[in-house]
């Protein structure tokens, strides 16, 4: 049994309108599956599939407050290429965000909303993987995430430091999931989560108690028909239904 990474699920103020400007950015096309939700997936896209981690906005009215501890990096094929898609994503209401990065090659950006993003200078490892180059965990230890992820999902650990972790569908397309260590502290639930979901004809109730032995905890979250849990160091994430 296992899972795989399918999706983020983002809280906004305005889904429809920060689907809006997600989908510009990435070039996908827009749909939802009731009111209040906004879904994101590349054109012609057949959910699920690892070429793409697709993207739901949820309307909450709860505003962002803290630096969210996941985000998204976007790939860029050369200096020139990062250039035009930072003046683009300016012109579309991107605007500048300082989260402590310094002097670095990439540049960090938020949405309308304020939810952080990073443009990418270009990199070999990204030239596959569609517009999105990775999701990014803010965590303590990425050796930890690094045990937990790989056995939690069938995606393929590539890189474990004391730095970061860095694992990749183990069909080797799409975007790679990144673990990166950082002194803040996870305050309150997490703006931006994961979503995971097995595989057709696996058990939902035998997955989640499989993640739960590898260090999960599950979440009341109400009456819903998916599975709340976090991960060893408290972040949030959705077992969706098998399919």
């Amino acid at each position: 049994m296992a899972t795989r990474l399918v999706q983020i699920n983002m809280k906004a103020l305005h889904d429809t309108a920060l689907g809006g400007f997600w989908a510009a950015v990435l070039g996908w096309e827009l749909s939802s599956e009731g009111p209040g939700v906004t879904n994101l997936e590349p054109p012609g896209f057949v959910y699920p599939d690892p070429v793409a981690v697709c993207i739901d906005l949820v309307a909450s009215a709860e505003p962002k407050a803290v630096k969210n501890r996941v985000h998204v990096d976007l790939a860029t094929t050369s200096a020139a290429h990062q250039a035009e898609l930072v003046a683009r994503l300016r012109d579309l209401g991107a605007t500048p965000a300082d989260v402590g990065q310094g002097d670095v090659p990439w540049t960090v950006l938020a949405d309308p909303e304020g939810n952080e993003f990073c443009v990418l200078d270009p990199r070999p490892p990204h030239r596959d993987t569609g517009p999105i180059a990775a999701v990014v965990v803010d965590c303590a230890d990425p050796r930890a995430m690094a045990r937990f992820w790989g056995e939690a999902t069938d995606w393929t650990v590539h890189e474990v430091t004391d730095h970061e972790a860095v694992l990749r569908s183990a069909k080797g397309v799409g975007p790679y999931l990144r673990f990166v260590r950082t002194p803040d502290v996870k305050t309150g639930w997490n703006r931006v989560h994961l979503d995971v979901r097995p595989y057709p004809g696996d058990d939902a109730a035998a997955e989640a108690a499989r993640l739960r032995a590898l260090g999960a905890a599950v979440v009341d979250a109400g009456e819903i028909s998916w599975t709340v849990l976090t991960d060893p160091e408290g972040n949030e994430f959705c077992l969706l239904a098998p399919g």
